[in-house]
Order: C-alpha cells, then structure tokens, then sequence
C-alpha cells in the first residue's frame, strides 16, 4: 500500500518536501496541518488541493488539523498576491470561520476514535501575545535578510506598492503558529502550496532553535489548466463550495466542462478513485475521448464530496436533460447557469398569450437570420431548434406554455448558435 507520501506522489501532489519525511511517516502516526485563509465565508475548488491532502493523511491513519486564521486573516499573507488586502473586521472573520468549519466537516472526521481531526483558530493564541513577548520569543530568532530572501517577500519589494510592515511580519506569524501546534498538539508536518516554501521553513527553523527537534514541510503544486488559465477562475468568475454562492449544478458542470489534458490530473487531485480506476479512464480518454467518460465520473465524485448524494443526482439528471427534449422540465435556475451568458432577447410576456408569436418572425427578430425569408428557408430546411426540438413548420406560432419555467425560451440555430428570449 505504501506511506501517505507515496500516495501524494503519485497523484502529482508533491512539489516539494523535506528531508526525511517519507521515513517519518513509515515509522507510524504524526500530526500534521494546512492553514485556511478565512477572507470569504465559503472555500473555493482552488482550495480543494489541500483540503484532500488533509483527507488522506486521515485515511492512511494520521491526525490533521485545519488551521483557520482568524489571526492572521487580520493581517493576510502576502504570498502571491500583487497588493495588500483589505483587512477584516473580527465580526467578518467570525461569520467566515462558521462557513469554513461547516464546509471542512465534510472531508474530515472530527469524531475518528484514534485520528480525529481538529479545527483551530490561531487567534487563539495570536490575539492574547502581547507584542513585546512576540518580538522576544520568535522575532529574535529571524534577521532581517534571512526574511528578504522569501519568494513571497522579494516579490513584493520588486513591485510598484511594496509590502507593509503589516505583511513582512506574517512569516513570523506563521512560523510562530507552527511552534504553537507543535508544542500543543505534537504537530510535526506543515503542508500548503509552493508559495507557502518560505513561510513552513520559517516555522521549521523556528522549532529547531527553541525546541532542539525536527519538524517538516511538504509543499504541493500550484494547479494551472493545461490553457495556462488558474484553476478555478472561470469567465463567470469564482467557483465555491458554497451552494448558495455557486450551485451544485453548476459546480457539476464546472467539472464537466474539464479539457481532455487536465481530467486525468484532476481525477488523481480531487477524487479517491483508486490507481486502477484511474488508468482505466486515461485509457478511455486517450482511446475515445468524445465520451467523456472521464468528465463525467470526475463530476459525479467531487460533487458527491461537496454538496452529497440528493444534489449530484439532480445535476447529473438536470444535465441529461439539458440537451434533450424535456429541457422544459427543468429549473429556470438550471438552465441559465448553461446558458445565461448567451445573447439573449426580452420580450414582453403578453405578445405570447392569445396566437402568440410567429416562429419565422421570432428567428428574424433574434438575428439567428438576417431577414423572414431567410429565417423561412432555415425553418424549413430544418436548422432551427425550440427549447432543443426541430422546428420545421415554418407556420408555427409561439405561446407562453411552451416557455421553460413559463418565463424563457431557448431558441438555436444548427448545433452552436444560441439565443435566449426572456419573458417581461
């Protein structure tokens, strides 16, 4: 079976890590952690990276713990941010800790018999120092230069606002709560991103100097698309975990939609699929990729981890049918997080009663047709699609019983072109 470490690896999840730490976690349990930054009430799939890593360290029977910052959520981390944050208010942190707790909850078992998961606020101890004592107990033991050499540090030197006071002393901040989980919970492991590098290191060099004892550092890589695009950001901006921010339909979708270079890595990243399950859809993805076979299971596990069975079961089906010709089942909600970024046409609710409207002249009027003869021979010709059934009556007219929701309508030329029409 191998160690956690072994695992991580072969699911390309290991960017880099200390000396000795394969045999560490051979020679039996250890307590390890990632810090969560509490800027937003909900966590986004861009912090999925590490919150399966805590999820299998479990597994393989070590003992994690998700540090949420409500201390250094008041300073940020500068690490590959271009700017300084806005700073939160504790009302703000406090609002965005329940919201992390509640989401973490589903990955890792806080009521394990022999590895239970735990949850820590670092304000615990970060707002009680005063800072006298800081500066004593962990700032003697960090010189200036030794600070400047941080990636995260240098690169905000080099840029045009420069980095604060505020921000240089987060290393500080971080390495200080490393020596604090190791001291309470015997925490001897740090993982988070490779921006983190120079931030674990910190809290490392910081145990070595007080306590005489070894702590390490695993780093994971930063996901890109194989477009170069950051993973998770979207045209439509953030995707969360957050059904209330993101829906679980869409955030089925957003999986779904994975390119053909990235859905092996991602299968590897974000689901527990087993080595041969994995080889089996890369197969499948290299052999017949136009089945998407690999898109589809990847969407039905991570959807299952975040939003459970009741939610996945109505993306998948909502998805069947958005292409097929009982769309007109579906949620208005539904269909527009596919499709509301189309053109789209409002038109007043009461032209639809009565006959309603020419199909000829709604296929003019949404352009999909530069005139009404135009829009005629494509109707006849069979090249126009409502709510995805062929159109061919070139004499049909349109009510508002025949619109989704009774509020829209999906109007398609051939097989690309779109058009939304609204009802007012």
């Amino acid at each position: 079976m191998g160690t956690v470490i072994d695992e991580l690896a072969w699911r390309g999840m290991v960017y880099d890590a200390t000396e000795g730490l394969s045999d560490l976690v051979a020679a039996g349990p250890i307590t390890a952690y990632i810090g969560f930054d509490p800027t937003a009430s909900s966590l986004h799939v861009g912090s999925l990276l590490p919150v399966m890593a805590l999820a299998r360290l479990q597994r393989f029977g070590h003992a994690p713990i998700a540090i949420v910052g409500g201390g250094t959520g008041m300073i940020g981390d500068p690490s590959g941010k271009s700017q300084e944050r806005q700073l939160l208010s504790n009302e703000q942190i406090d609002a965005n800790l329940a919201g992390l707790r509640h989401q973490l909850s589903r990955f890792l078992d806080f009521e394990a018999p022999t590895n239970p998961a735990r949850i820590v606020n670092n304000a615990d101890w970060l707002a009680t120092i005063d800072l006298l004592s800081f500066l004593r107990d962990a700032g003697k033991y960090f010189t200036v230069n030794y600070m400047l050499q941080k990636e995260s540090v240098n690169r905000r030197l080099a840029s045009e606002e420069g980095i604060s006071f505020t921000e240089f002393s987060y290393l500080l901040l971080q390495a200080y709560d490393f020596l604090q989980l190791f001291d309470r919970y015997q925490c001897v492991l740090q993982l988070g991103g490779s921006d983190q590098w120079g931030n674990i290191t910190a809290g490392i060099d910081l145990i070595r100097k007080l306590r005489a004892r070894k702590a390490h550092g695993l780093v994971m890589p930063l996901v890109t698309s194989a477009s170069g695009v950051k993973f998770g950001k979207t045209e439509a901006g953030t995707v969360w975990l957050d059904p209330q921010r993101t829906s679980p339909f869409k955030f089925y979708q957003f999986w779904l939609n994975t390119d053909d270079r990235d859905v092996v890595a991602y299968l590897k990243f974000f689901t527990f699929l087993e080595r041969d399950a994995v080889a089996g859809l890369a197969a499948q993805v290299a052999s017949a990729p136009q089945k998407r076979e690999a898109q589809r299971l990847l969407a039905r596990e991570v959807t299952m981890l975040v939003h459970g069975a009741e939610h996945t079961a109505r993306a998948v089906r909502a998805s069947e049918l958005l292409f097929g010709e009982d769309i007109i089942t579906l949620p208005v909600e539904d269909v527009l997080a596919v499709f509301g970024d189309v053109p789209s046409t409002e038109i007043s609710g009461a032209e639809f009663a009565g006959e309603g409207v020419g199909l000829v002249d709604l296929v003019a009027r949404t352009k999909l047709a530069p005139s009404k003869s135009e829009a005629r021979r494509l109707v006849q010709a069979g090249g126009v699609y409502l709510n995805n059934r062929r159109a061919v009556d070139p004499q049909c007219r349109i009510t508002s019983t025949e619109a989704i929701g009774g509020t829209l309508f999906i109007l398609r030329k051939g097989s690309k072109e779109t058009h939304l029409i609204r009802l007012t």
